[in-house]
């Protein structure tokens, strides 16, 4: 997703229609959108209140206790994350990016083995940029990896993955 701290009111309409979109997963995730802002609010419109809004209630609530207790202690108030127009577009490039991780060679022209260990390698990146609080660019790679596997399996029908 975007990185928008601005964003100071989510609403998620039809959150009780349980699928993809409204997984404990992905309400966290969209909660976390207004949690960069200090007046961030979200609205979850429904009827009932399903096991995956109830566990993602919880668990924002949970994260939400330890920040407090942790920004007591320390002495921290919090502020929303100021970012610049130029940073935000900057993190819409990300199919430009991809070009940095690709071999020179077609993936499509690529053996077994020159794609598993391309995979391997960009798995690799992804977890040392994941581990570096890199999130953009390992979103980027875990992207790239998820393309490359499709159209392996789309284009070449191996079995490797």
């Amino acid at each position: 997703g975007l990185d928008l701290p601005e964003v100071s009111l989510v609403a998620i309409l039809d959150a009780d229609k349980e699928g993809f979109l409204r997984s404990e997963t992905s309400l966290i995730q969209t909660i976390g959108r207004a949690a960069r802002n200090v007046e961030g609010r979200v609205i979850m419109y429904a009827d009932t209140i399903t096991r995956s809004m109830a566990r993602a209630i919880n668990e924002t609530n949970r994260r939400r206790k330890i920040q407090m207790d942790f920004n007591k202690k320390h002495g921290i108030v919090p502020t929303t994350v100021k970012k610049a127009v130029r940073d935000v577009i900057e993190a819409t490039k990300v199919a430009e990016d991809q070009a940095d991780y690709l071999p020179e060679k077609d993936v499509t022209r690529m053996s077994k083995k020159e794609l598993k260990t391309l995979v391997e390698n960009l798995e690799r990146q992804m977890k040392d940029a994941a581990k570096n609080l890199e999130f953009e660019k390992a979103a980027e790679l875990r992207d790239l990896i998820f393309e490359i596997k499709a159209e392996a399996f789309s284009v070449v029908k191996r079995d490797f993955i």
